[in-house]
């Protein structure tokens, strides 16, 4: 005898680029998905491949268990959530957010969404379309653990690479934050050093293959950096402070010298003398964060 496995109705709100992306992963795993966008040409490819699309978010809920919100941002989702019919759709149901906000957004969310008797889930992807559906496919998410578990399965067909961060549901939008800050960072040092590479004559493609060469190495680096953060203990392991700083006020100069916009090193190398005056630098580079920390407590 066999034993068929449920899979609950699912609507997806938003049919963007990831939007659209999520909707056909469903629809591959055998989910009933019925879609809805504000702009419904983007919904007719989807039902071609066999989704139901709806004349409003309200219906979308109504026909749908577990409820997959993808839209611009937070703000969007409670213009969405403000539609007729949709505060009562949403008894009994599953909300997984995978819109991008912030910390504070996603408690105001959950907490709006308990308040209509849906359970609540925040995720933040950490990925784009192309590299959906993948078994390391980032996904981080926060949220009740049995609202989690309800949207484990689904969530699986989004990407094999999920973290649950625990049940304060503002946390998957915070680590999206810190990874963004870190790949925001990187873009910019990497412009700057394209900079750097076309005022000494030397090929752009180059310098981004040598990067993409050093990434993982240097990835290991700052998880080493990190553990040291973790451990509270700043003795020399890898990389004295001091190193940082003076190779940070040649990179400044360098800019200086070629002509090239001194922002981003500046800002650099303005926090490394600080934490060199600090008396940091004979501690390991991670160190730094000691600055940063000080100093967001004396902007409160």
């Amino acid at each position: 005898m066999t034993t068929t496995t449920h899979l609950p109705a699912v609507a997806v709100i938003g049919a963007g680029m990831m939007g659209a992306t999520l909707a056909r992963l469903l629809l591959d795993g055998g989910y009933t998905v019925t879609v809805w966008n504000r702009t419904t040409e983007k919904t007719v490819s989807l039902v071609a491949a066999g989704a139901h699309a709806a004349a409003d978010p309200a219906r979308a809920i109504q026909q749908a268990e577990i409820v997959v919100v993808c839209v611009h941002d937070y703000q969007a989702t409670m213009e969405i959530f403000n539609y007729p019919g949709v505060s009562a759709a949403l008894d009994g149901k599953l909300i997984i957010q995978l819109t991008s906000g912030s910390p504070q957004e996603a408690a105001g969310i959950e907490s709006w969404s308990h308040q209509q008797g849906a359970q609540y889930i925040d995720g933040a992807i950490q990925a784009g379309p192309s590299q959906m559906g993948r078994p390391d496919t980032p996904i981080l998410v926060s949220g009740a653990a049995t609202a989690y578990e309800r949207a484990l399965p689904l969530l699986q067909a989004f990407g094999g690479g999920l973290s649950w961060l625990g049940e304060k549901v503002s946390l998957a939008a915070a680590m999206d934050l810190a990874t963004l800050s870190y790949i925001y960072g990187t873009t910019l040092g990497f412009f700057h050093g394209i900079r750097v590479v076309e005022s000494a004559g030397l090929p752009v493609d180059h310098f981004g293959e040598l990067v993409a060469g050093i990434a993982p190495s240097f990835g290991e680096f700052l998880q080493h950096q990190g553990n040291v953060v973790h451990s509270g203990d700043y003795s020399i392991s890898q990389s004295p402070l001091s190193i940082s700083v003076d190779a940070v006020e040649r990179i400044l100069q360098q800019a200086r010298e070629a002509g090239i916009n001194d922002e981003f090193p500046r800002y650099a190398a303005s926090l490394f003398r600080r934490a060199a005056a600090a008396g940091y630098n004979n501690q390991e580079v991670a160190a730094v964060v000691k600055v940063l920390r000080s100093e967001s407590l004396q902007s409160q």
